[in-house]
């Protein structure tokens, strides 16, 4: 009961208005011209914020895997809200995001996210997804890398669904490393339902796997590096939490 009279009376108020805060620099720094450093490093620190507000304990594995002048795509399992706030605030990369189209309709938010740069995945048609496809290559010709969660959808249930190919596609046309990460804890925090519903205390685990390099650019290599990513990925979930369960909205 504590922590919920916390959550509500004093994190909430308070994360609510460092988010406006954060967009509002987001949106005015990248219109500046700033678009490197103002549209990661407010939503970095936001992030940081909404995890210590709500007094989550995070732990993170295996950044000293990574090379500091090498751009990844990074791919992970799609846990719940609180994916967001454990990559953007922990992962220690500048990166962009390859989110859903609907996610722009998002008051400010939405709009501080078109002006970092992110990428927005519209899926009405073939050319729609082409440019999308488009979008994420400029994005990695300069130096940035790209965050994908490849299941396109958060659990219902703390498992995995299937993945799709979009990350891996760009990947291995760019031939660049995949990372493979593992996020654990998001959702015990806060599972997927209806409305409003106070988070549970819970710590949240980041775990950074070895970078896949680029093997060929052909269809089974593309397949073997997607297979390979999801099963490394599961394999560091709690027991409970392994095993393929289907996710209606994909």
């Amino acid at each position: 009961m504590t922590y919920k009279l916390y959550q509500l009376f004093i994190a909430l108020p308070l994360l609510l208005m460092a988010t406006v805060l954060t967009a509002a620099a987001t949106i005015v720094g990248c219109a500046l011209g700033g678009a490197k450093t103002w549209g990661y490093y407010p939503a970095m620190l936001w992030s940081r914020l909404m995890c210590w507000g709500m007094l989550l304990p995070v732990e993170v594995e295996g950044r000293e895997l990574l090379d500091e002048k090498q751009s990844y795509v990074f791919v992970a399992n799609h846990q719940g809200p609180y994916d967001i706030f454990l990559v953007y605030g922990f992962l220690g990369r500048n990166f962009k995001w390859m989110m859903k189209k609907s996610l722009r309709d998002i008051p400010l938010i939405g709009k501080a996210c078109e002006s970092a740069g992110h990428i927005m995945v519209d899926k009405t048609g073939p050319k729609a997804i082409q440019k999308t496809c488009e979008q994420g290559r400029k994005v990695l010709e300069h130096g940035i890398s790209l965050f994908v969660f490849p299941e396109g959808a958060r659990t219902f249930t703390g498992h995995m669904a299937k993945f799709r190919r979009g990350a891996f596609l760009i990947a291995d046309e760019l031939q660049l490393p995949v990372v493979p990460v593992t996020i654990d804890g998001s959702f015990d925090v806060l599972p997927r339902q209806k409305g409003f519903n106070f988070l549970t205390r819970h710590k949240l685990r980041l775990i950074i796997h070895s970078p896949i390099p680029h093997d060929g650019q052909d269809p089974e290599a593309i397949q073997h590096t997607l297979e390979q990513s999801y099963d490394i990925i599961m394999h560091d979930l709690p027991k409970h939490y392994q095993g393929y369960v289907a996710n209606p909205d994909q």
